[in-house]
């Protein structure tokens, strides 16, 4: 296990008494819900900040995917009167 560290942290009373509660009806100590805390909060924040990389990731690739679309639709539309026009020269 990593080198424990003591830290001195402020907490306003009805907060500080909310953590004993819990403390007192999970059989822990207050050092161990502080640590479980705060690893809660790190992994909640990461989770979040990987979902917000994410959804830009997917605008991006959506304006993206967009153009190409676009530019396949017009290859497509090209390619058709092509043939057609071809069509019609053989009918002549």
């Amino acid at each position: 296990m990593a080198q424990i560290k003591k830290i001195l942290i402020s907490l306003p009373d009805n907060l500080l008494k909310e953590v004993d509660s819990i403390v007192a009806m999970e059989k822990t100590n207050r050092s161990q819900f502080v640590r479980e805390a705060m690893k809660f909060y790190i992994r909640e924040k990461r989770r979040i900040e990987m979902r917000d990389r994410m959804k830009k990731g997917y605008q991006q690739m959506a304006e993206i995917n967009s153009k190409l679309a676009e530019m396949c639709f017009e290859a497509d539309n090209d390619q058709q009167q092509k043939y057609e026009e071809g069509l019609r020269e053989l009918e002549k």
